[in-house]
């Protein structure tokens, strides 16, 4: 996997607290941008610090607005960038992302039928990410029983695997959104949206980034001692295949969690990786929270993109594209520049 030499200018931990105080600004420019009416990061951090309970059209705004849309995607964003570079590592792939053992058709699937099924009658807010986290973590205990083999699990038979189920899963999907009748809804859930999002949801999901990447952050010594190769690592007294279930296992329910929520929003995962290592060094210990950083920075940014394209070309508000056509947009050719430059 060729990658780029680590900086020798900045610290990562000084690299790191630059990634982290552009991603507070982006979060503030979010919340001040938003799709229609405009406010500083000063009047923004103000409206911030009155509380959920003060008055006036921009506090309003917000708060009750644009408040859940932003912590959706800085925790969206961070899940993704985090579950992408352990999956890297772990696969020792440049090409892997938090969709690539299928785990995200299985979701899609779930919210998929929670949308045709009208299950939000029943589960309210979490209708789509309880049957979504269902049906990823089935998908996953699917394609881990396809790639064992005599109780072993190879890592090109699990991404085989993984293909197989995702592409059988697609084609479900594809006959849900033909057969349904809520056709716009379902493929707006699938192109990835984070509108509407609610408390309750970002709640979900900040439990799930909080403990996921702990999770996560704990195995990046290992992952430093994997990418030296498998023999090498086991030589080295790590236990690989306690490292794989563990990592795998762990990013997939994260995985499963987000898109459940807010459907499959492409390339992040992919992207930030790379960024991060080429910013932040080769060291797990730092390219992952560097990920993590990074994910919710380019989703910030690409949802701010997705609010402000139509209103931009047709002088029209309230009309904002999913969040997974913009990031796809920009990610594909951002991530050719890296590849070109790494190779």
């Amino acid at each position: 996997m060729a990658l780029a030499p680590s900086p020798a200018r900045r610290g990562p931990g000084v690299l790191l607290a630059i990634l982290g105080c552009a991603t507070v600004l982006a979060f503030l420019i979010h919340l001040g941008v938003g799709s229609s009416a405009w406010y500083s990061p000063a009047e923004v951090i103000c409206e911030l610090m009155r509380g959920p309970n003060g008055s006036g059209t921009a506090h309003t705004i917000v708060w009750d607005i644009r408040l859940q849309r932003a912590l959706g995607a800085l925790l969206v964003g961070a899940i993704l960038g985090g579950v992408g570079s352990a999956f890297q590592g772990l696969l020792r792939n440049p090409l892997a992302e938090p969709y690539i053992i299928g785990v995200s058709s299985g979701s899609a699937v779930g919210g998929a039928l929670s949308i045709v099924l009208h299950w939000e009658l029943v589960l309210g807010p979490l209708a789509r990410v309880v049957p979504g986290f269902a049906t990823g973590m089935l998908t996953l205990l699917l394609v881990l029983a396809l790639a064992r083999h005599h109780g072993q699990v190879n890592v090109k038979t699990l991404l085989l695997a993984g293909v197989v189920v995702g592409t059988l899963l697609s084609a479900l999907l594809s006959m849900i959104l033909l057969l349904g009748q809520r056709e716009s809804q379902v493929l707006g859930f699938l192109l990835g949206s984070l509108l509407n999002m609610q408390p309750i949801q970002n709640g979900l999901l900040l439990v799930v980034l909080v403990f996921g990447s702990i999770a996560l952050v704990l195995q990046t010594r290992k992952l430093n001692a994997f990418s030296l190769g498998e023999e090498t690592a086991q030589r080295l007294g790590l236990d690989t295949r306690k490292l794989l279930w563990t990592v795998l296992t762990i990013g997939a329910a994260m995985t499963a969690a987000v898109v459940g929520t807010v459907g499959i929003i492409g390339f992040l995962g992919l992207v930030a990786p790379h960024i991060s290592r080429r910013v932040v060094g080769l060291d797990w210990r730092y390219s992952l929270p560097g990920s993590i950083l990074l994910g919710s920075l380019l989703l910030l940014l690409s949802d701010l993109v997705a609010q402000r394209f139509f209103s931009t070309i047709t002088h029209t508000e309230g009309m904002d594209l999913p969040v997974g056509i913009v990031t796809a947009l920009l990610g594909a050719p951002s991530l050719l520049v890296l590849l070109r430059k790494n190779g």
